[in-house]
């Protein structure tokens, strides 16, 4: 072992203090090693929710089975209000801390959110639907002070109704688009959770976030299956989806008229949804979205083909008559269709021809799917 010289005439081996300096490293590694075991050893904390505050050191709190209890609240935890998410120990259930909701739930994955770049010139066939969604949803986002002036609320949201494929969902990006508005799209029948409350909890925290993100249009589509007819007794799944439907109500109600939140409901079944949700005060404009007559028809077409190349001479108004009484979303099938015939062709220019033969297949697929279904319940 090399010895070095040390002021005093003394000698003192370097690989001693090498040693010593790794055996440092080693405890330290240990010592670490050890606290990251006990936090494995240490027990879950349970999630509940805040039902009041009662005074700086105890709080009424709420399991997820229903159940609630009077608790301890920890020092460290401040500025609890009624409606937060608490972490309890587990033994004697003491508040130890908060927890953001929204990563309780991962709101996100609940929701589309976007900002659309749909133009109102993307969408054709609807000239009249487009009319009573700017009057309706996109005036009162840009020039509230109209309202006010005149003294009037407008409406807080709108319920678009009709076929499948018919462009209820492309108007709702086309408004949130031209007010440059965040879009929040959410399927009615993912807020229906299967532990009590907590799809009530989704919705509040999917309104919560429209309002952070405001101004927003929040898009919820299917919601028939939300907002069907209530009956008066039924299983505790049908329970949960009716204590659902009424925070969704509670979350409409609770928003000012000139907020910029705008809600708009799609369902293929206006039929069967609960008065409720459409009386004056909540979706209360019935905006009808049915498949296009021969003009906007033609305007679908032509803004489906603006960068295909049609055969010279090409007769809009005789192909506009031959897909009458398809909806949006077929005619678009129709003209993904042709172009793949001309592709199979080698051909760059499609012909009228082309788009009659994508029309029988469009069609025969879609038959084709049908009969399947009902063989699979026959």
């Amino acid at each position: 072992m090399a010895r070095d010289y040390v002021e005093g005439g003394t000698y003192a081996y370097s690989g001693v203090q090498d040693v010593e300096q790794e055996n440092r490293l080693l405890r330290e590694t240990i010592s670490q090693l050890k606290m990251e075991l006990d936090r494995f050893r240490a027990p879950a904390l349970l999630v509940a929710d805040v039902v009041e505050v009662l005074d700086d050191d105890h709080a009424l709190i709420s399991m997820p089975n229903g159940n609630k209890f009077f608790v301890d609240k920890a020092s460290s935890v401040d500025d609890l209000r009624t409606g937060d998410s608490v972490l309890l120990e587990q033994k004697n259930l003491t508040i130890v801390d908060k927890v953001d909701s929204t990563r309780r739930f991962n709101v996100e994955q609940f929701v589309i959110m976007e900002k659309p770049k749909i133009k109102w010139s993307d969408v054709g066939g609807l000239s009249r639907q487009i009319q009573e969604v700017k009057e309706i949803v996109e005036l009162p986002l840009k020039k509230p002070q109209l309202f006010k002036k005149i003294g009037i609320e407008p409406p807080k949201g709108i319920l678009l109704y009709g076929p499948p494929g018919t462009g209820k969902t492309l108007l709702a990006k086309a408004v949130a688009a031209s007010t440059n508005s965040t879009f929040i799209e959410i399927v009615g029948s993912e807020l229906v959770q299967k532990f009590i409350g907590e799809g009530a909890k989704l919705v509040k925290e999917i309104f919560d976030l429209a309002r952070e993100k405001a101004p927003s249009v929040v898009f919820i589509d299917e919601i028939d299956s939300l907002a069907a007819n209530r009956i008066e007794l039924g299983t505790s799944g049908e329970r949960e989806v009716q204590r659902t439907f009424m925070q969704f109500l509670a979350e409409i109600d609770g928003f000012k008229p000139l907020d910029n939140v705008k809600i708009i409901g799609c369902t293929n079944r206006k039929d069967i949804l609960d008065p409720a949700i459409l009386r004056p005060g909540r979706l209360d404009r019935l905006i009808e979205v049915s498949a296009p007559e021969v003009d906007g028809v033609e305007q679908i077409f032509k803004i489906h083909t603006k960068k295909m190349k049609l055969q010279k001479g090409f007769k809009y108004k005789l192909i506009a008559k031959d897909l009458l009484g398809l909806s949006g979303a077929e005619i678009k099938a129709v003209c993904t269709e042709a172009g793949y015939i001309a592709i199979r062709e080698d051909r760059f220019e499609m012909t009228r021809e082309d788009f009659l033969a994508a029309k029988d297949k469009v069609l025969r697929d879609e038959n084709t799917e049908g009969s399947d279904y009902l063989r699979m319940f026959s």
